[in-house]
This record gives structure tokens, C-alpha cells and sequence, in this order.
């Protein structure tokens, strides 16, 4: 039996790996700073392969960075020893939700995601603490004294004389931030589908830092563009510009395959615009023109609320289909396209051609005339047109302006500046169209995202899952939600999502009582292994004795399953069915795949029984197994039984 490492990859030893595999030639060994050997890639071999130059030292290049930005990546590789803990008494629904809150730092949180959503996660969508120059709340360990960090921020000559002065736009201001999103955005990157795409919400204090940032990470070439959000609300007296808008900047894991996916949103008032000529035709019994005058009406007094896209069907023709009319001049050169003449269906006679031809083919033409897709007009002296249904164009590009000035109360909850969940359900609705993704917030804080998906799938049948991660920040000692008893942001969120749920149900009565509105609460923590289970060199031989068991005493079955699904990359919201066998309390994970018991005294029959059920894995304690005998007939009981099954302990 394998024994499980319950603890997350090492990131760099995974790049390491890639690298040896793609050029072994360049693999080599050399002695650190310690006199020890390790293990090293050499430079030299490395160029000699990829045939281009490589930038050393002070060489002058095209680069963003920032001091400790070294750092970041060590950290953002570096393994933890951590663990998600189950807590079913803050949870909804636990057993049958699809849905997850995680309370903990998303940059542990992110970690521990790895193995299990690595390459499932079809959108990322965050609203980070903007850059307002004070602490955060996510301590990275990036302390330096002022003098270690004027060393390496450039701000001395080599003399030691001083270049510029420290103001509050120079130096840590944005180091501290960059550090902080640097680490979680190249952790997230690969939660991402090959078709998934991040947007992130951001002031006009980071902007730009953001933008490059994320084209380093995401790649420029994968920047999907950003949407300015015109909150229609200025901000007071400053030096300079009035800002009233926030941007969200959008990338996408892999433009190549993203492409193939329709990057589009809803056209806002296309379903009232059919709802309404259908209200007009059977008022009037058939289409006519008090139809077709009605309807242009009603265009007209919605014309500061519908978009210029929708303003354009007004034409209503005999079957009651809403449309537009398109020019199908060709926009290139007149020899490359057809210049016959359409034959009027009335007068019979050849109609007016455009000046450059048109932009279809000649075949494509007859297709258009078959299907009643060219508009005529009174005779053949005017130019034919191309007809548009509206039923055929209920979406459109996602625009680089959004306007929306309302605010969200978070149901009632005390909570500074939510984001509002109709931007929310705009931003998720271009990308989660099917109705079965899964939507990541790592900085949950009202958790306005849940709030969106749920409105979401009640509104269409879809079962979009979220999965929402927030550190759990203390409310200031004085404010309002601290006086109505949340300790923490995490309270909030949490009460948020239970407020809505009920709320969305009530209203949408028996059309979404299967409406998934439950959540998983899981707590990160540390590993529930003691320190023997890693370092088992390190422990005195005296006190063995202390260390008979490897788990700590205060954690339950159920969280071993839950930092072993980890490990093996079993959804963290699979089905887990608990049953008793011969004494043994086992664990049945998403419908067979996973069985685990961590009981002690396993007898034979208890192996054999899960050996029977041929899962895909097989986990146990190490020292769970009833005596040696047990331990002997282990493998020859899954190898008559279930060959194929994975056996780990821990």
C-alpha cells in the first residue's frame, strides 16, 4: 500500500519534473551554499536547446517588476502542511449541495485546490481589496527593515545617494499589493479550464499594475479586453479627475480554444420585445398595422432604456418575427463579389445593385431568397436588403461599457459597498452558459457571487455550482455588524447566502424546489497528521511513546476523508454516504470511487467487503489493520477481488 503524503505539491518540483522531461540533456547536479548536492539545470545546455538569448543580470529588458517579486514565486510553489475541515453545523444542506464556502486564506485555500479542481473551474470572478495604501489582512511574511528594502527598490545609486523621495505613489504602496495578488492569480490560473476565464474587479490605483501583471501570468495574447463599469457616481473633490468607474479586466486561460466557446451576453430587453409583439397579435388577432404601430411605439418610449442593437429591430413581418434591416454591399473590392441583379417578387423587374456588388455569393444569395431573408422595397429602384431576426440574434458582443448606479444591500446584512448582484449575474452570464459550470470568488467577502449563481439557475434550470473562499477578517470592534454579532466577515457571507437561498426559493415556489440554495462550510486548518507523520527523522527516540497514533487527537474521521479527497482530487461536494461495517465506520465518496475507513481493529471481512465494491480507491489507517495477520492477507483479499483499486494509507 502507497502512503499518502497529505500535503500539497511542491509547485517548483513539478516545473522541475516538466523541464527534465522536455530536455533530460540539461539535467545535471552542482553544490550549494551548504556543500550539498542538488539538483540544477544547466544554463548553458538550456540555450543551446531553445536556440534564443537569454537575459542576465542588469541587461536591459522588456519586464515588469517589483521588489520581492522573487519571492512571490517561491511562496506561490512552496507546499503547505494544511487541511480543509468539514463543519456541517454551519452548512446547508451538507450532504446533497454541490456548492462550497471555504473560510481561510485563498492563498492556502488555492493550494490545497490543486490536485482536486486543477483544470475545472470554467470562471474565475474576483472583486480584490483595492490598493487604499493601508495593511492587509493577507500577511505573506514579506516583513523587510526600510533599509533592506531601499537596498534591492532601487531607489539609491550606486554612491548611496537617495534617486527619488518615498511618496505614497512610490514603494511598498504597490510592492505590498503586487505581492499579495501576484502569488493567488498564478495559483488560480490553474483552477482554469482550457475554455474557462478570470475577471477581476479594479480601481484606478492599480489599473494598470494589474493589467501587466496579468499579462505576464495569463499571457497578453489571452487578454479577452476590459469593461468599464460606470457607476454613474462620481467621487467627491479630488486633485485631479473624478473617477465614477471601475474596471474589470478580463483574460482567458487559452484564447485558441476560448474561440471556438461564443464570448457573447444577452441582449437585455430582446425577451419583453417578443413578449410584446406577441401581446399585440393576439390582441388584434393576426399582424397588422396597428401591430406594427404599437410596437414602434412601444420602441420609442423605451428608447433611453433599450441599446442601440435592440433599437434597430422595430420591423415586425407577416409571421410575427421581429427584425432589421442589414446592407449587403460588399465592403471590399467590387470585382470579388457578385453583381447579379435581384429579380423584384412584384414588379418583376431587375432591382437597383449595389456599387461594389454584394457581399455574398451568388449561392448564398439564392439560400437568403429561399428562406425569406432579403427584404424588397416598394419597386425595383431601391437597393434589397438583408432581413435580421431578432429570435436569431438574442445575443450580442459583450460591450466595453457597463452602466449600472445601483447599490446592494447584501439582504439586509451589514456590509461596506457589496458588489451588486445583477453586475455579478452580467459578468457570469457571458461565460457560464450551459448551466453546469463552476464559478470560483477567492475574495468572497459578501458573497454576492453565490448570491448571482443561485438567482441564476433559478431563472433557467441551470445547476451552476460556486465555490467561494474568504479570509475570516474580524469586523471592526465598533462598527454595525460587529453590534449585531458577526465576529467575522466569513459570518456574513455565510448568513448572506442563507438569507438569499431562502429568499429565491420562496419566490420561485415549485419551479425551483430542486434548487440547489445549501453549501459545504469547510475551515482550513492546519494538517490533521502530527509532525511525526512528516518528519519522522526529527522525533527523539524517547518519545516515541507520544507518537503511537500520527493524528491529532482532536480530529475526527471526517476530516481525514475530507484532506485525503484532497490529496486524491475527489471533488470536495461528492456524495458521501457513511455506513457501518462489521463495526467499522466507512466512508463511501462519490458513488463508489473512494472508500475509506480510519477505524482501528479492520478485520479480514472488512476488506474484503470494500474489496468487493471494487472502488477506484481504497484508504485506510496505517495502523488501523486488526492484526498482522490483516495486514498480510491485505493485498491478496484486492487482489482476488479488486485488482485494479488503488490502496493508500495514511
Amino acid at each position: 500500500m502507497d502512503k499518502l503524503k497529505m500535503q500539497t505539491a511542491n509547485k517548483a518540483d513539478e516545473n522541475f519534473r516538466i523541464l527534465s522531461e522536455l530536455f533530460p540533456n540539461a539535467v545535471t547536479e552542482t553544490i550549494d551554499e551548504n556543500g550539498d548536492v542538488v539538483r540544477a539545470i544547466d544554463k548553458d545546455v538550456l540555450m543551446q536547446e531553445i536556440s534564443v538569448k537569454v537575459v542576465e543580470g542588469k541587461e536591459e529588458r522588456y519586464q515588469f517588476t517589483w521588489p520581492d517579486k522573487k519571492k512571490s514565486v517561491l511562496l506561490a510553489n512552496a507546499p503547505i502542511n494544511k487541511t480543509l475541515r468539514p463543519c456541517r453545523e454551519e452548512s446547508v444542506d451538507f450532504d446533497t449541495t454541490q456548492n462550497l464556502y471555504i473560510e481561510g486564506d485563498n492563498l492556502e485555500v488555492l493550494k490545497l485546490l490543486q490536485e482536486t479542481y486543477l483544470g475545472k473551474i470554467k470562471m474565475i470572478y474576483i472583486d480584490p481589496p483595492y490598493n487604499t495604501g493601508n495593511d492587509f489582512v493577507y500577511a505573506d511574511n514579506f516583513a523587510q527593515t526600510t533599509d533592506e528594502y531601499f537596498a534591492v527598490s532601487g531607489m539609491f545609486d550606486d554612491n548611496g545617494n537617495r534617486l527619488f523621495t518615498n511618496s505614497d505613489s512610490n514603494g511598498r504602496y504597490h510592492t505590498d499589493w503586487l505581492n499579495m495578488i501576484y502569488t493567488r492569480l498564478k495559483l488560480a490560473k490553474d483552477l482554469l479550464c482550457d475554455d474557462g476565464a478570470i475577471f477581476i474587479h479594479i480601481d484606478e490605483h492599480e489599473v494598470y499594475s494589474l493589467t501587466m501583471l496579468c499579462n505576464e501570468i495569463f499571457g497578453q495574447q489571452n487578454q479577452l479586453g476590459t469593461i468599464i463599469w460606470d457607476k454613474r457616481n462620481p467621487k467627491g473633490v479630488v486633485a485631479g479627475v473624478a473617477y465614477q468607474h471601475e474596471s474589470i479586466i478580463v483574460y482567458c486561460k487559452n484564447l485558441a480554444i476560448f474561440a471556438g466557446v461564443p464570448f457573447l451576453k444577452k441582449k437585455e430587453n430582446a425577451e419583453a420585445m417578443v413578449k410584446k409583439v406577441e401581446s399585440l397579435i393576439q390582441k388584434y388577432g393576426c399582424v397588422n398595422a396597428k401591430v406594427r404601430d404599437e410596437y414602434k411605439e412601444f420602441i420609442k418610449q423605451n428608447k433611453t432604456v433599450f441599446t442601440g442593437g435592440e433599437l434597430a429591430y422595430s420591423l415586425i413581418d407577416d409571421e410575427g418575427n421581429i427584425y432589421r434591416t442589414v446592407s449587403m454591399a460588399a465592403p471590399d473590392k467590387p470585382e470579388t463579389r457578385s453583381h447579379r441583379p435581384l429579380i423584384h417578387p412584384v414588379t418583376g423587374k431587375p432591382c437597383a445593385v449595389s456599387a461594389k456588388g454584394w457581399r455574398f455569393t451568388d449561392k448564398t444569395m439564392d439560400e437568403l431568397l429561399a428562406k425569406g431573408k432579403i427584404e424588397f422595397g416598394q419597386d425595383e429602384t431601391t437597393v434589397p436588403n438583408q432581413k435580421y431576426y431578432l429570435k436569431e440574434n438574442m445575443e450580442e458582443a459583450v460591450a466595453s461599457l457597463l452602466y449600472y448606479g445601483g447599490s446592494d444591500d447584501a439582504m439586509g446584512l451589514p456590509f461596506d459597498n457589496p458588489k451588486p448582484v445583477i453586475v455579478a449575474k452580467k459578468m457570469i452570464s457571458t461565460i457560464c452558459k450551459n448551466g453546469d459550470e463552476i464559478i470560483l470568488d477567492f475574495f468572497s467577502g459578501s458573497a454576492t457571487t453565490a448570491h448571482a449563481v443561485m438567482e441564476m439557475n433559478s431563472e433557467d434550470g441551470g445547476q451552476r455550482q460556486f465555490v467561494l473562499v474568504q479570509v475570516p477578517e474580524k469586523t471592526a470592534e465598533k462598527s454595525s455588524a460587529r453590534k449585531q454579532g458577526y465576529d467575522t466577515i466569513c459570518e456574513i457571507g455565510k448568513e448572506r447566502i442563507r438569507r438569499a437561498g431562502k429568499k429565491i426559493k420562496a419566490e420561485a415556489g415549485l419551479i425551483a424546489q430542486n434548487l440547489d440554495v445549501g453549501f459545504r462550510v469547510l475551515k482550513c486548518d492546519t494538517s490533521n497528521m502530527k509532525e511525526v507523520f512528516y518528519k519522522p527523522d526529527e522525533v527523539e527516540q524517547t518519545l516515541f511513546d507520544n507518537y503511537a497514533d500520527n493524528i491529532k487527537e482532536d480530529r475526527t474521521a471526517e476530516d481525514l476523508l475530507f484532506q485525503v479527497m484532497l490529496e486524491l482530487g475527489v471533488m470536495l461536494s461528492s456524495s458521501i454516504e457513511e455506513t457501518n461495517i462489521n463495526g467499522c465506520k466507512v466512508f463511501n465518496v462519490a458513488d463508489g470511487f473512494l472508500y475509506a475507513c480510519f477505524d482501528n481493529n479492520i478485520s479480514d471481512d472488512v476488506v474484503k467487503i470494500i474489496a468487493n465494491e471494487q472502488p477506484y480507491y481504497a484508504v485506510f489507517r496505517d495502523s488501523g489493520m486488526a492484526n498482522d495477520s490483516v495486514m498480510t492477507n491485505f493485498d491478496q483479499i484486492f487482489a482476488t477481488y479488486s485488482p485494479s483499486t488503488t490502496r493508500k494509507v495514511l
